[in-house]
C-alpha cells in the first residue's frame, strides 16, 4: 500500500514559520495599542519568521513604520534610546502592578522582580540606534 506523500519538509515548515510570523505581528500590533505590552520584540519575532516563510511580508514590515527599528536590530543589535526607555518604563510598571494586583508572596516576587531586571539589563546593555530620520515606533 501506497501512502500519499504529507507536505514535504520544507513546506511545512514555511507554513510554520508564517503562520508564527501572523501570529508574532498580531501580537505586535496589539502592542502598539496597549501601552504596557510591547511592540518592537514581537516584530523582531515576526521578521526573523517571515524572512524564512515570506519574502513578501518581510519586505512590508521592512518597509513599514517600524522598518528603522527593525533595521537597526537586524543590522547592529541596537535599540534607539527613546525604545529602550519606553521599554524600561514599561518593565517598571508591569512589575509594579503585579505587586500590587497579584500581592506575591516573597519567593515570586523576587523571581519575577530577577527575570525583569535581567531583560532591563539586556535592553539597556545594547548599542543605540545610528542616527536616522525615520519616526520611532511611538511617535504618531
Amino acid at each position: 500500500m501506497n501512502a500519499t506523500p504529507g507536505p514535504s519538509r520544507p513546506s511545512f515548515r514555511r507554513a510554520v514559520y508564517l503562520c508564527l510570523g501572523l501570529l508574532m505581528l498580531g501580537l505586535g500590533v496589539v502592542g502598539a495599542i496597549l501601552p504596557l505590552m510591547p511592540t518592537t520584540i514581537f516584530l523582531i519575532l515576526a521578521a526573523w519568521f517571515f524572512s524564512r516563510s515570506s519574502p513578501r511580508l518581510e519586505a512590508y514590515l521592512m518597509n513599514s513604520r517600524f522598518g528603522g527599528s527593525l533595521r537597526d536590530w537586524r543590522e547592529n543589535g541596537a535599540i534607539s534610546r527613546k525604545s529602550k526607555s519606553l521599554a524600561l518604563m514599561g518593565m517598571s510598571a508591569g512589575y509594579a502592578i503585579f505587586l500590587v494586583i497579584s500581592k506575591p508572596s516573597v519567593p515570586p516576587a523576587i523571581i519575577a522582580g530577577a527575570l525583569i531586571l535581567a531583560c532591563a539589563a539586556y535592553v539597556a546593555s545594547r548599542p543605540g540606534s545610528a542616527s536616522r530620520n525615520e519616526p520611532d515606533e511611538s511617535d504618531g
